[in-house]
This record gives C-alpha cells, structure tokens and sequence, in this order.
C-alpha cells in the first residue's frame, strides 16, 4: 500500500484570497515560499503527494469547472518545472448546503483518493490550514498537521503544527 501527503491548496500551497475570497483565475494564483522544494521532498521520499481542496465557488458562480481545471494544470506544470509532482488533485465543487460526503470536513476526498491509489490512510497526512482539514483527515484515519504562520493552539486538535509547508514536511520526515 501506498503512503500518501494530503495537501490543502489555499493557505498550503498558495496564498488564499484576501477577505476570504476565491482564488478565480491563474493570475491570481500565488505560491507561498518553499512549496516545490516540500513537495520534491514528499516525491523522493515516496509519498504519494494528492491536492485535497473545497472550491465551492464554482456553485456560487464565482467561477467554473474550466477556470478551475486552468488554475490547477498551470499549478501541476509551475510545479512540474521546479522538480515537484502532484499525483492527483481531488476537489469539491458543492456550497455547504445541503452537506455533500465530499466537502470538507467530511472525509470523503480523503476516502476517494485511498481507494483509487491503494493508499495506507493509518500511516498517511493531512495536510492543512484549517479545521476542516483536520477533520476530514482524522476522519479518515490519517494523522494530522496544521500550516499557519500564526501560533495555533495545542488544543486545536491536529497532532503536529507548523508555520509553513516546508516546515511540516521536514518534521513529517524526520519521524520517518
């Protein structure tokens, strides 16, 4: 079976929108630092590296299933080009009503993803920004880490923290 690195995309991998906004087109895409470096070490290290995001602009209107599918093969190439690989990119497209098993924090990307790419969920990461993230992935069985610049909690409920992806990833690795 395969280990798998779960990534959230905003907050993760690029900088989020500001005011809480979606990232609606390539032009606004913006990679935070060390983020093809994080992956390339998941590549080499054998991991299976899977984007596991909620988009649910698409069913406000924000933008479509073609915006979104230009946003993530210019990042798949951006990264490609700096030696980095994404195995596979999972979204939810659906609004927080009525719940969906796919939206965060149900596990049900997390889920999707294992059956199709034999992976261990037990001995695989959530990797995220939020507590949706968390959720979804202790939900599924993987062990968690929250990214954020800012302080977060011991009691916010994932088993590691970190302030960037880089960071998570080197400590992800160092328990290896």
């Amino acid at each position: 079976m395969n280990e798998a690195a779960f990534l959230d995309r905003d907050g993760v991998i690029n900088k989020k929108a500001p005011d809480d906004g979606y990232i609606t087109r390539w032009e606004d895409f913006e990679f935070l630092p060390g983020v093809a470096d994080a992956i390339a070490l998941l590549n080499r290290a054998g991991f299976l590296v899977i984007v596991i995001t909620n988009q649910r602009g698409i069913a406000r209107g924000l933008f479509s299933l073609a915006d979104l599918t230009r946003i993530h093969v210019n990042m798949s190439e951006k990264l490609a080009v700096s030696g980095a690989h994404l195995d596979a990119i999972y979204f939810c497209p659906h609004d927080k009503d009525p719940p969906c098993a796919c939206r965060k924090p149900a596990p049900g990307m997390l889920l999707a993803a294992a059956a199709e790419h034999n992976i261990d969920l037990k001995n695989s990461w959530m990797i995220g920004d939020s507590d949706s993230d968390r959720e979804a992935g202790a939900r599924a069985g993987c062990h968690t880490i929250t990214v954020s610049a800012q302080p977060v909690s011991a009691n916010a409920g994932s088993e590691l923290f970190s302030e960037s992806l880089l960071a998570a990833v080197q400590k992800i690795l160092s328990l290896l």
